[in-house]
């Protein structure tokens, strides 16, 4: 019964604090312009990045930001500032050009692996709520093999993550042109109000 309890629970947590149908839109508004497959590479290599950042705190643990003198206060003050960074571009379209050009000039590898990095794989899916949520929950845990049970629950929250990147996808294909652009600076407000809140809670944390 215990075992089923955490298992629900570290599902439900680390569920919330991802937040597929959340990010889902914002996924949308940062990959505007891409071609499908540009945006599907995007959103594997996120996930999938994402998914050996979190692997990595559930076995490490605390210890790590420990013993490198870094506060979760300062991850998330550090978190937010970048993600603000990317809600200015987004609201003053930064990348208008990119989107008028995309079917003449094609995207490099190396800016859509840049994309998937930063800011999809962290902060967006493995930012500062994640990363404390696995760390909480690995805390609790004793063996190796109860920890290899939190990576298996973490592949799974974040299959369900790449599920609802791939939705947004299709959401695309009826917006058209001035939807997209409605959208993407609505997200990018929103997206400043996340980022100012990251930076709030971290400096609440380091203070407190």
């Amino acid at each position: 019964m215990a075992t089923m309890d955490f298992l629900i629970n570290s599902i439900t947590t680390l569920l919330v604090t991802t937040d597929p149908p959340g990010l889902a839109p914002i996924f949308l508004g940062m990959t505007a312009g891409m071609s499908t497959s540009q945006r599907r590479q995007v959103a594997l290599r996120g996930v999938i990045i994402a998914f050996f950042i979190l692997a990595f705190f559930a076995i490490a643990g605390a210890s790590v930001l420990t013993q490198l003198g870094i506060s979760m206060g300062a991850f998330r003050v550090a978190g937010g500032l970048l993600l603000f960074w990317i809600a200015f571009e987004m609201i003053f379209e930064k990348r208008q050009q990119r989107h008028e050009n995309t079917k003449e000039v094609a995207l490099t590898k190396d800016q859509i692996h840049d994309l998937a990095a930063f800011p999809l794989g962290i902060p967006l899916i493995a930012g500062p709520g994640a990363i404390s949520a696995t760390i909480l929950l690995s805390g609790s845990l004793d063996g190796p093999l109860q920890k290899a049970g939190l990576v298996t629950v973490i592949a799974f929250c974040l299959a369900v993550m790449l599920a609802a990147l791939m939705v947004a996808e299709r959401l695309d294909r009826f917006l058209g042109m001035t939807g997209r652009a409605i959208l993407t600076r609505l997200l990018g407000v929103l997206l400043a109000a996340l980022s100012v809140q990251f930076v709030i809670d971290g400096v609440k944390s380091a203070f407190s």
